[in-house]
């Protein structure tokens, strides 16, 4: 097994379209609260919370936000949609468990950009 720690660890950081870096750092951190701002520029965001981050390029077209997801599992999903669930974000999906048995949410970012949120089914 491969040794996934300090020096030898490997990230998958998505990149995402935003259409409005300033109006995606607001969705970002004041409704799912990603609260470290890593780097901020007219054309590219970069945001963390906890081991999660995510990075944001501008883009002028909408078709591309709305054709790109990304997906985020592991174990305090079910804390994260109960977080979500009290601060009335549009597009916030129920926590279901889908045919190929994993629990998933969904939100969709102002600009399009689906966020799937999953983890194995009691964690």
């Amino acid at each position: 097994m491969a040794d996934l720690s300090g020096d030898n660890r490997i990230e998958v950081l998505p990149v995402l379209p935003s259409l409005d870096i300033g109006e995606t750092l607001a969705f970002y951190r004041d409704k799912l609260g990603f609260d470290i701002t890593v780097h901020q520029a007219e054309s590219y965001l970069i945001l963390r919370r906890e081991d999660m981050e995510l990075h944001f390029w501008l883009t002028d077209d909408r078709s591309l936000c709305e054709r790109t997801s990304i997906y985020l599992r592991g174990g305090g999903i079910g804390d994260l949609h109960r977080e979500f669930s009290t601060k009335g974000i549009e597009r916030l999906s129920d926590m279901t468990v889908r045919p190929w048995n994993m629990e998933e949410f969904y939100i969709h970012d102002p600009h399009g950009n689906l966020l799937r949120f999953g983890c194995i089914p009691g964690l």
